[in-house]
């Protein structure tokens, strides 16, 4: 508490003694969330039980402006309900910085950013904030923007060591990536956006004892989105090349969804999924499975998570058919979402033999309702209908088992404090 009141009188004191047009505006996030999981991110195993538990995410933003100074400060706290004591001291986490930077606009047309800050781009596929999970995503970057009207050209650079270290270290830097660079450009015609990425990920390994090497991979692709008043169209192709621990990478993607809006309160959209992969029985060394990088993948390929989601890496690849179901009432939404999940490369039974590549079926049901506009309820329904070659890719025991989710949140997001000057 006392670390949050210090900051909050800095930031009173650079709004009151500049002598510039300044902005300080403050916000606070209250988001506890219950979750059922009966079979979440895998197959239910024969003899375990449903897990239940309340998380919770805390999080104070400042953002500062002055001229041509833009500063953003965001603290956090992340907990489950009964991690600690009710007497306890300390907490278990304490409070970590999600959002530290500052931006410098040396025209209207370009800016620089330093520090800790989220990166996302388009549908988020690739680079996203994944802000379904409770700590969400951020990343330590140098980021300069070129942005003339209907134009915009990112370049992000990315430096990651573990300490001050005098000497480079001997073991290898397994807990990050080592290095980044990518450049992203995003312009629109007309009715059409499109966005064009080259990113270039460095991961350390240790090749030989003592002795540590940096493999680079390559992401590369376009997405495109086509708008009117009924259609919503959008399309994703990346591919990926390089090394990864020493071997080579060679994977791709395709995405498509067409969306058609029925009515002022309707909306359905078709789309589909292709992220390629490695039979099971290829000896081949190069890696042929496509990773979503840093995708927020929890709003793809089902919400209960079976796959990209700390999962499924360098395994057979994946196809998502699926239908989106939208509609909205009042302060009210519902969503529908079913999957079906199929492998387009070989999954192999216990004698070797090929299985069927239909994986299964899940259903996602969501709803979420305005209570006002800083305060928002929404819930959840999934359930996995999974198939025999599912349990195999999971080493799990029985499919047949029931294997569903559910979920409700409460999101608090009050403006407590706006201060001009």
């Amino acid at each position: 508490m006392k670390t949050l009141k210090s900051v909050g009188l800095i930031l009173i004191l650079m709004v009151n003694l500049g002598s510039y047009a300044q902005e300080l505006d403050a916000n606070l996030q209250f988001r506890p969330r219950y979750e059922y999981r009966n079979g979440y991110k895998s197959p239910m195993v024969n003899g375990e039980n449903a897990a239940s538990f309340v998380s919770q995410r805390s999080r104070l933003n400042f953002n500062f402006k002055q001229e041509k100074i833009k500063l953003k400060l965001t603290l956090q706290n992340i907990r489950t309900w009964g991690d600690v004591t009710t007497t306890s001291t300390a907490d278990k986490n304490g409070i970590a910085v999600f959002e530290a930077w500052g931006q410098y606009e040396f025209s209207p047309n370009w800016t620089a950013r330093l520090g800790r800050q989220v990166i996302s781009y388009d549908n988020q596929r690739i680079f996203g904030e994944i802000d379904w999970a409770q700590q969400a995503e951020s990343h330590d970057a140098a980021v300069f923007s070129f942005h003339p009207k209907n134009h915009q050209l990112d370049l992000g650079v990315v430096l990651n060591a573990n300490a001050e270290n005098l000497l480079e270290p001997k073991t290898p830097y397994t807990t990050n990536y080592k290095s980044m660079q990518y450049v992203w450009y995003h312009t629109a015609f007309d009715k059409i956006n499109t966005s064009f990425l080259v990113l270039n990920t460095g991961y350390e390994f240790e090749k030989t004892p003592n002795n540590l090497e940096v493999d680079y991979k390559q992401t590369f692709g376009t997405y495109l989105t086509f708008k009117n008043n009924k259609w919503d169209i959008d399309l994703g192709l990346y591919g990926q090349t390089g090394k990864s621990s020493d071997k080579k990478v060679s994977a791709w993607y395709a995405g498509a969804n067409f969306g058609y809006i029925f009515t002022a309160a309707f909306k359905a959209s078709l789309g589909y999924e292709f992220l390629s992969g490695k039979d099971q029985d290829d000896t081949d060394p190069v890696i042929k499975s496509f990773s979503p990088v840093f995708g927020t993948n929890h709003a793809f390929n089902g919400l209960m998570d079976y796959f990209y989601v700390g999962n499924h890496q360098n395994s057979v690849g994946l196809q998502d058919a699926y239908l989106k179901l939208n509609y909205f009432v009042k302060k009210w939404q519902f969503n529908l979402v079913p999957h079906v999940f199929n492998a387009p490369n070989r999954v192999l039974d216990a004698s070797n033999k090929k299985m069927d590549s239909y994986l299964g079926t899940e259903l996602d049901f969501t709803l979420g309702y305005t209570i006002q506009k800083d305060i928002v309820v929404s819930a959840g329904y999934s359930q996995m209908f999974a198939s025999k070659t599912l349990e195999r890719i999971k080493n799990s025991t029985d499919a047949s088992n029931t294997n569903n989710w559910a979920w409700v949140m409460v999101s608090f997001n009050p403006r407590i404090l706006t201060l001009k000057q």
